[in-house]
């Protein structure tokens, strides 16, 4: 049942300026000194040690413990996975600080077959959870409270019972799985190899998709161009992985006999089919009133006949070009948390002050921004790719929201901290939010305020209705993947059929737009990941809503819900809001905030 930490990838993310004044670094000493440090030679050894003896404790006995002997197991499973996640954390950050260092590659592929090679005897453990009596567990909960508590771990393992093979294939699968780590890193490394040459200058992705927000329009559509040149030469490449991972995905499906490619996901979210279906046909549905809408006015702004798609994230015209240092960033950001409860702000301070965050472009560098949540008994560190755009602003926002998320859940312990990534983004969300309506009431003129209102809505229409839209993309990607191979021309034409929908009537499309499903990470490494975003967003919007109307008593419940981790459903975390994800109208009180902000921006062209 070994659990390891995630980090908690985010999308569409992107920076750009200089002058930032000084980034701060990981310090990962707080998880081990090095490479070659004692400690990290000590926890492998335990590691091994520990779940041999786990396996020859327990293996074929879980039916005969009672409360007391299942609360002892549990625990110790508990500290394995608290062990193997620490060790995994540190070579992980150490790898994304440098994904192009054969030497950190090489560290963490050994670190993760060790590991694997360990963790395989204890693939029992879940598979005689799932054949326990679920009248005698409900007894021991009642029997223990200690042991009720992990009510919701045992309850998700259990879910997967209809899809559970047998012992011998689970251990086989197990095996297996650093063989689909091995594609994921082929892609990470292409990606962070690429280079790009826009107006003669040599730069990796992060600083090409950054051009694409540029005031220069020619810079835009060179960037543009760019990207769809190094993309297409390299879409050999990134056909095979995604044809690989998704064929993989297909058969590990199959064999468990899972209704749909989405149905993992939907389990590991712990999430219903149907919730989900509410929330893209609502999305969807709104497209018109959304994105259409928005893209319509912007274009009348840029004064275009036409949109490009290098002019969808292009700064208004009346947008004053300006670099953001890192301190400002700072102040802006934890300014916002502590006007909303100042122990927001005192959770994020070691972030910046504790080498809890890498903030610098860096040669190599893993790409976009994550917040990664390590163990409960050290710390999250951010990664960021800061280079003083608005935007990265809005993100450094972002990432904190879920490092503080992190630090609250942590409390919960290892197996009940980790959060569902539909509930994962919630925090995050909402930081953003704090930190807009703060500069939002800071805007001295309606020229200001209609660049704030623009610049969220546009970071609402990619978090909502493109997370959606790429969402549509994979359920085709993986239901044309089980009828056979996909040449790179068969992924484009699957990527092209969802972009004219979700962005509307106002844009063309360049040759080469049809490779930019390459770049997603989210693709590859956690299929369906996506629509996590747009629950997010719209699950945050509704609980600012209830916020604003009723704020009184409105802070503690929502540490309350940070502070709960994994523990409860979004049924039961939600309730104290009067609010519910399985009702339709939930995502509509979400998507009408974002409508309401493009209404305001339509009232000012009057």
């Amino acid at each position: 049942m070994v659990t390891l930490p995630h980090p908690v990838h985010d999308a569409e993310t992107s920076s750009g300026g200089e002058d930032l004044g000084t980034l701060p670094d990981w310090d990962l000493s707080d998880l081990y000194t090095g490479a070659d440090a004692p400690e990290l030679a000590r926890d492998l050894e335990w590691l091994e040690s520990e779940c041999a003896c786990f396996a020859a404790d327990y293996e074929g006995r879980l039916a005969d413990l009672d409360a007391a002997g299942l609360l002892a197991c549990i625990r110790r499973d508990e500290a394995i996975s608290r062990v193997a996640g620490r060790i995994m954390s540190f070579a992980g950050l150490r790898y994304y600080q440098q994904t192009t260092d054969s030497g950190r590659a090489k560290f963490l592929s050994d670190c993760q077959e060790k590991i694997t090679r360990f963790t395989t005897p204890l693939v029992f453990f879940s598979l005689e959870l799932n054949r326990l009596d679920e009248d005698a567990l409900k007894a021991m909960y009642a029997d223990n409270s200690e042991l009720a508590r992990y009510a919701p771990v045992l309850r998700r393992i259990r879910a997967m019972k209809p899809y559970q093979l047998s012992d011998e294939l689970e251990k086989f699968l197990h095996d297996l799985g650093v063989v689909g780590d091995a594609w994921e890193r082929l892609f990470d490394e292409t990606i962070a190899g690429l280079i790009f040459t826009v107006e003669g200058e040599e730069m990796g992705i992060e600083a090409t998709l950054t051009l694409l927000t540029d005031h220069d329009r020619t810079n835009r559509e060179a960037a543009a161009r760019e990207l769809a040149r190094v993309l297409g030469e390299n879409l050999r490449t990134f056909a095979r992985v995604h044809n690989t991972t998704a064929k993989e995905k297909e058969v590990i499906d199959r064999w468990r006999g899972m209704p749909t490619a989405q149905t993992g996901r939907h389990l590991g979210n712990d999430v219903e089919p149907e919730v989900v279906e509410a929330l893209r046909e609502a999305v969807v549905a709104a497209y018109p009133q959304l994105s259409h809408r928005y893209y319509e006015l912007k274009r009348k702004w840029l004064g275009l006949d036409r949109m490009q798609v290098w002019d969808r994230n292009a700064p208004l015209p009346l947008a004053e070009p300006r670099t953001i240092p890192w301190d400002e960033a700072r102040e802006t950001v934890t300014a916002a948390y502590d006007g909303f409860d100042p122990r927001m702000a005192e959770l994020a301070e070691p972030f910046f002050d504790k080498g809890w965050i890498d903030a610098g472009v860096k040669p190599g560098k893993a790409p976009g921004a994550f917040a990664h949540p390590t163990v409960t008994d050290a710390h999250p560190y951010v990664m960021l790719n800061y280079l003083g755009k608005p935007r990265d602003v809005m993100t450094l926002a972002h990432e904190l929201g879920h490092g503080v998320h992190q630090r609250l859940a942590a409390e919960q312990g290892e197996l009940l901290a980790s959060t569902p990534l539909t509930l994962a983004e919630t925090a995050s969300v909402f930081g953003e939010m704090l930190t807009f309506r703060r500069m939002l009431d800071g805007a001295k003129t309606d020229a200001e305020r209609k660049v704030l209102l623009a610049g969220k809505v546009e970071d609402m229409i990619n978090t909502v209705v493109r997370q959606i839209a790429f969402y549509d993309f994979e359920c085709k990607l993986h239901a044309a993947r089980r009828e056979g191979e996909l040449t790179p021309d068969d992924i484009n034409a699957l990527w092209m059929s969802v972009q004219a929908e979700s962005l509307g009537p106002a844009f063309d499309f360049m040759d080469g737009y049809e490779t930019f499903w390459a770049y997603i990470p989210h693709f590859v490494h956690s299929p369906f990941y996506v629509y996590a975003y747009a629950f997010g967003d719209g699950l945050v919007n509704a609980l600012y809503a209830v916020y604003e109307e009723n704020p009184d008593g409105f802070e503690e419940k929502y540490f309350d819900m940070l502070k709960a981790g994994g523990s409860k459903h979004h049924k039961d975390l939600l309730a104290p809001f009067g609010l519910d994800a399985s009702d339709p109208a939930f995502w509509n009180k979400g998507l009408s905030m974002i409508e309401g902000m493009i209404d305001e921006l339509e009232a000012m062209e009057g």
